[in-house]
């Protein structure tokens, strides 16, 4: 997930916010009740509604389903078989090619640094940014900054983000695992104890962050999240004590050997099933815009649902040619601009979703054009409150 401040700042603009401060009694209770009827949050969306737009809101949904279905088809094929005649990304990271300098230390370094990033994102960021806020009276901020919270999955979306390091770690996806893995390897040179603590903090973040209180946005106060920013926290911690290890391995075959594993097991098929997941998707809403429904409109979002499983299960591997090439923004650049979205939906000017050139993520326009494709601009016209929307 790319978090876009810039746009953040432009969506802020469009928000009625609560002037609202912290109660003086400091035994309060921070917990939000059930809803968004909280008196300290002002929930005012820059909403748009399918009766308003019945002329583009399917069309737009179908430009976006079918960019993501390419991107998806994209990085598969980039790791797969390469793009414009080079070596397939699993060649060069299989070989320690280019940056990696023939290096497997640093092949396994960047496995585990990617590690490293997705849980302290889910901790410090997806979880921790918006709990910072509402400790700090921002209430109304708290609640906009929670991925995931049109259609109310940002707690499977975590805790999708933790099974991707549980899958690196272990070598494992869609119940195969590979004969070489960082677990086995510690395991059979002298770091069991070390494997077992990766292992247990892996399935105790989980747990926390699945224990939360549901759905997050309504309870970012709660005492469970504070549970699971500390639980992401100490899977860090023992992951940087697991990269301070593999810094001094010598063994060129080993960690070969785990490289292959780990991109033949858990890199390959995560994005097969992505890109065949989106492609399903991208069918689904074009069902729904040939023959809208209440019916189509929650077939479109049950299959939302499952192409964002492999995306967020991917997020242990954001690097390569999903960095190289844009296509985590392009798909999952958060937060949106609503305003801006609307735009599209009055305008139909879907051209607007694409950008040109060599990426560069400090391009204001490349930013604004990912900002409202992907897969939460697909959810905001998928659902609202949880719910699939509907045509009423």
């Amino acid at each position: 997930m790319k978090k876009n401040f810039f746009i953040f700042g432009l969506m802020a603009t469009a928000m009625v916010v609560a002037s609202c401060s912290k109660s003086d009694d400091n035994n309060e209770p921070l917990t939000m009740p059930e809803g968004t009827d909280d008196p300290r949050v002002t929930i005012v969306e820059t909403d748009a509604n399918y009766s308003d737009y019945r002329n583009t809101w399917c069309k737009y949904a179908v430009a976006v389903s079918g960019r993501l279905k390419t991107d998806a088809e994209t990085l598969y094929k980039a790791w797969d078989e390469s793009l414009e005649g080079g070596d397939a990304y699993k060649t060069t990271f299989k070989e320690a090619k280019g940056d990696f300098n023939g290096s497997f230390n640093s092949c396994i370094e960047q496995i585990i640094d990617g590690c490293i990033d997705i849980a302290n994102e889910v901790g410090e960021s997806k979880i921790g940014d918006p709990r910072d806020k509402w400790e700090n009276g921002k209430y109304t901020e708290a609640v906009y900054a929670v991925e995931s919270w049109y259609s109310y999955h940002s707690i499977e979306d975590y805790a999708n983000n933790i099974r991707s390091i549980r899958n690196a770690f272990n070598c494992t996806y869609d119940n195969q695992q590979g004969s070489h893995n960082l677990a086995s390897y510690l395991n059979a040179h002298g770091e069991a104890e070390l494997a077992a603590t990766v292992n247990s903090r892996i399935g105790g973040a989980i747990l926390a962050i699945e224990s939360m209180a549901a759905p997050f946005r309504n309870h970012i106060g709660n005492p469970s999240v504070l549970v699971a920013v500390n639980a992401c926290n100490s899977l860090k911690e023992v992951l940087n004590t697991l990269k301070s290890k593999v810094e001094h391995i010598d063994d060129l075959e080993g960690l070969k050997a785990i490289v292959e594993d780990y991109v033949d097991v858990v890199v390959l098929p995560t994005y097969k099933d992505l890109a065949e997941k989106n492609a399903a998707l991208h069918a689904s809403v074009q069902t729904l815009s040939a023959s809208t429904s209440n019916a189509a409109f929650e077939a479109a979002a049950n299959a939302w649902m499952e192409a964002r499983g492999p995306w967020e299960t991917s997020e242990a591997f954001l690097f390569g040619p999903v960095s190289k090439l844009g296509l985590d923004p392009n798909m999952d650049s958060w937060p949106l601009d609503q305003d801006a979205i609307k735009n599209v939906l009055s305008s139909g000017n879907f051209g607007s979703l694409d950008w040109s050139g060599e990426f560069d993520e400090e391009n204001e326009a490349i930013a604004n054009a990912q900002n409202i494709r992907g897969f939460h601009t697909l959810e905001f016209l998928l659902f609202k409150n949880g719910r699939p929307r509907t045509i009423n």
